[in-house]
């Protein structure tokens, strides 16, 4: 019996076959680019890999090593620089560890709307229009008109009785809280009116903030609950670690860090004035505003505590635009761009006399009064 022994098919190979394998040399490399790309892929999966590996160890080293400030952000961090931050959630790092970077990516895009990633919103312009004021029967303020220009600080000046302080508290709807006041105008924010009918009361507060002549911290609040007091009254939820941001970034803003940092506990009525006046700019500034007005925020503070408000001040110009009443002319001219004098006649409302720049007004003012007012003859 003769057993015949068949070749494999793969081996046998025709004189036509590879005459048609010379004539189509394209055909043989095609799938060489396909496995490149499988290969390339591969290199950058493990990078990807190594480099949130890496990124979960450093993490996990700051939780672990440095203070509970941000998660675990350096001391050294420019916490009060306007550049925008980013902070990873602690749900985002523990995808980072198990290697899945879909969960990663998917969060990254979240995180983009995260409090903590928030880019500053562009600095505002407020502007009153023909307002007048009213206590009952009694016109205090008689067709006032103002710009406020964004990125600057405007000073408002003149003697008692003016109207200075109230035009001020018409600017954030703190007049309307009297029970006999009254006024007519309007007050925009980058051209809406924070007065009418469909805006509330709790958004023009928040977008513009206020700090008093007089230091007003909750005295048996800690520091730090005084900080973020105001996220509370405008029902605002956050993260420990966003509250923690908040409370470092704010403070620091308001040059009170560094006092304070070991001490968050404490009660905030056992700060000096001039601290305490710098913790409620800390916790005006929490809730984000456009517009940060200041009512004679250094007439009972000492000349050091005064200096660093006013350091403070020029600060804070970059993030939110500044509107400050002020007696202390030295003052106006240290810290404002713009100024505006305030007058009020024998038995007349208030208005403004005069209104421009800071220097020129204080150099050569137009308007007799206003030399005679800046040069200490009389108020």
């Amino acid at each position: 019996m003769s057993h015949e022994t068949e070749s494999p098919v793969a081996e046998v190979v025709s004189p036509e076959a590879e005459t048609e394998a010379l004539d189509a040399p394209e055909a043989q490399p095609r799938s060489k680019p396909a496995s490149v790309i499988d290969q390339a892929l591969g290199a950058v999966r493990g990078l990807w890999v190594r480099l949130t590996a890496a990124l979960a160890t450093a993490w996990r080293w700051m939780r672990t090593r440095l203070p509970r400030r941000l998660g675990g952000r350096p001391a050294d961090s420019p916490v009060g620089s306007t550049a925008p931050t980013l902070a990873l959630p602690v749900s985002t790092m523990a995808a980072v560890g198990s290697e899945r970077p879909d969960v990663v990516e998917a969060e990254l895009e979240e995180i983009l709307a995260h409090p903590e990633a928030r880019v500053l919103a562009p600095l505002a312009e407020l502007k009153a229009v023909d307002i007048t004021a009213w206590f009952g029967d009694h016109q205090v303020l008689d067709r006032v008109s103002l710009t406020m220009p964004s990125g600057v600080i405007t000073s408002l000046i003149g003697p008692s009785g003016c109207g200075k302080s109230t035009f001020l508290r018409i600017l954030n709807r703190m007049h309307e809280l009297i029970p006999s006041a009254s006024l007519a105008g309007e007050v925009l924010l980058d051209g809406v009116d924070i007065y009418s009918a469909d805006r509330r009361l709790v958004d023009a507060r928040k977008s513009i903030g206020m700090v008093f002549q007089k230091p007003n911290p909750f005295p048996a609040m800690s520091i730090y609950d005084n900080v973020i007091a105001g996220l509370k009254l405008t029902g605002v939820s956050a993260s420990r670690d966003h509250r923690d941001y908040l409370v470092e970034s704010c403070l620091t803003k308001a040059g009170l860090w560094k006092e304070v940092k070991d001490r968050l506990r404490a009660p905030g009525g056992g700060l000096s004035g001039g601290q305490q006046q710098r913790l409620c700019i800390a916790r005006s500034l929490a809730v984000a505003p456009r517009v940060l007005l200041m009512d004679e925020p250094c007439s009972a503070l000492d000349p050091t505590s005064t200096r660093v408000i006013e350091e403070t001040m020029l600060e804070l110009a970059r993030e939110v635009t500044i509107v400050i009443v002020t007696h202390n002319m030295q003052q106006a001219q240290r810290v404002s761009t713009q100024c505006a004098f305030f007058l009020a006649g024998q038995g007349k409302p208030g208005g403004i006399v005069e209104f421009g720049d800071t220097d020129v007004m204080f150099d050569s003012p137009t308007d007799s009064r206003t030399y005679d007012y800046v040069n200490g003859r009389f108020g």
